[in-house]
């Protein structure tokens, strides 16, 4: 994959409904390549354009289109049209987070989140790590402790526990005595383990470990079905 510093090299394609965003994103990231914006997720499948990375509004249903397809759906739908998808959202609540991820998001990057930060989210997510906020890397780190993910070495779970705190790899590297780029390392394997877990995971997989009352996650975890429909 592209060395993180040959931003150039690596190919976006933005989907979100507001025209600001659309028109905005790649001016204030000039050193991004943006190769489409597209307002609905059905027009970039369409287009299919020539793109490593796809961002990806969480909430693409307005007025001007009713029956786009959005969330966990379009999510499924692009993965499976082969894009590497960052989702770009708003959205703050932890749990639909993570059913992005357990769709097949690489990255779930916050709207909020300064340019900086969110060019290094976008540059990671092009390289296949997992992109979380500290709140849904905290859920994963509970189900490793509660014995759900059981395949992390020990450096591993070190650099999940402190991902999940919102410490930086430069911080990390001072605690741990390792270099940024080998911590870079055991997060990429990591995020593999993490991502396949949630995406073989059920609502009740997941309400189980962490204490959850039946049926919490049900509105928001994703299923295959919730894709058909782009069918």
């Amino acid at each position: 994959m592209t060395d993180p510093e040959q931003s150039s090299d690596v190919r976006f394609s933005l989907v979100d409904d507001a025209t600001a965003v659309r028109e905005s994103l790649s001016v204030l990231l000039p050193d991004l390549t943006f190769v489409s914006s597209h307002p609905s997720l059905e027009d970039f499948l369409a287009a299919a354009p020539r793109a490593d990375v796809v961002i990806l509004d969480l909430h693409l249903v307005n007025l001007r289109q009713p029956d786009a397809a959005q969330g966990v759906a379009a999510i499924h739908a692009a993965v499976d049209a082969g894009y590497r998808v960052c989702v770009y959202t708003q959205e703050e609540r932890r749990f639909v987070l993570a059913s992005c991820l357990a769709a097949g998001a690489t990255g779930v990057v916050s709207k909020s989140s300064t340019l900086a930060e969110t060019r290094t989210a976008f540059l990671a997510v092009s390289r296949g790590e997992l992109v979380a906020p500290p709140s849904v890397t905290g859920l994963i780190e509970a189900l490793v402790r509660r014995g759900r993910v059981t395949v992390l070495n020990k450096r591993q779970r070190e650099v999940l526990a402190g991902r999940a705190r919102g410490l930086t790899y430069a911080e990390l590297s001072r605690t741990l005595y390792l270099s940024e780029s080998t911590l870079r390392g055991y997060w990429r394997d990591l995020s593999g383990v993490v991502s396949s877990y949630l995406q073989d995971s059920s609502p009740g997989d997941i309400e189980r470990a962490l204490g959850l009352g039946p049926g919490d996650l049900v509105d928001h975890w994703p299923t295959r079905s919730a894709a058909d429909d782009l069918d």
